[in-house]
């Protein structure tokens, strides 16, 4: 193994950041190892958003380092924004673009050569190449957002940080997005994304940190988490579907995967009802 195989994609010490006399990190320090899902786990006002953004290069830590790519965010912000890409909380679409001119325009923006190309290979690979042709504006939520992660990919950013990527998605477009961050770690992206949501960490995260008033207080797998509690100890468990198997049996687990879209429905009973008057 080569000395750059073992450095961590992410490396995190001792960072601390205030805003006057809020203290809203207070000392973190994780590793995270490259081509993993890391999960950065915490409720509303944690502070996760606010390690992201300094660890983008777009806000300063009081102390600590932070390096992504092996460069220090600090030291070298131009040369880690060559190395990553972040997406917010909400698609970062232009809605009058179609999907395809949204990923012809970044690649265009990048100087990228043959950018008609790129975009076709990334509509492929998202499942959008037959909603391409359309208006951002009439995408689901889960296209939307499998639009907004593949314009970020633009560039081929050997890290992605992914800020609670599902915010106000319903569950078939969580689904699509979750589908979607599973692709991205598998052709060897490292994927650091915050959530408040433990269902999405325990689908994603290869390693779950968890961020409670500024501190990491558990850094671990699934497994090692779950084995912080006891075992419940029962006689007999009858096993129930959970809400995801119900939701699934119903509507099929290819719903809503560049087919029809929510926007086409409505568009759909606006006319109809046009007709009937």
């Amino acid at each position: 193994m080569t000395t750059d195989q073992a450095l961590p994609a992410i490396r995190v010490q001792g960072i601390e950041k205030s805003f006057k006399d809020l203290h809203v990190l207070r000392g973190v320090d994780f590793d995270v190892k490259a081509g993993s899902i890391f999960a950065l786990l915490g409720s509303n006002g944690a502070g996760k958003t606010t390690l992201v953004r300094i660890l983008s290069t777009l806000l300063k830590s009081d102390s600590g380092t932070a390096t992504v790519h092996g460069i220090d965010v600090a030291a070298d912000p131009n040369t880690v924004r060559e190395t990553i890409s972040l997406t917010g909380q909400f698609a970062a679409v232009d809605e009058v673009l179609s999907g395809r001119e949204n990923l012809v325009l970044v690649a265009r923006l990048r100087h990228l050569k043959n950018p008609g190309e790129i975009a076709d290979d990334l509509l492929a690979r998202f499942s959008l190449t037959e909603a391409g042709a359309r208006k951002a504006a009439t995408y689901s939520g889960g296209m939307r957002r499998r639009l907004d992660i593949a314009m970020s990919l633009i560039g081929n950013p050997p890290v992605i940080f992914l800020d609670e990527p599902t915010t106000g998605l319903d569950p078939q477009a969580r689904i699509e997005v979750w589908q979607t961050v599973k692709q991205l770690a598998k052709g060897g992206t490292t994927v650091l994304l915050t959530t408040q949501y433990l269902d999405e960490a325990e689908q994603l995260a290869d390693r779950i940190a968890i961020l409670h008033e500024g501190r990491i207080i558990q850094n671990g797998t699934l497994a090692e988490l779950k084995r912080l509690l006891p075992a419940a100890k029962v006689e007999y468990v009858e096993k129930q579907p959970s809400l995801e198997d119900v939701f699934l049996s119903l509507v099929g687990t290819g719903a809503g995967a560049g087919a029809g879209t929510d926007t086409d429905t409505e568009a759909a009973a606006d006319a109809a009802t046009g007709r009937e008057s």
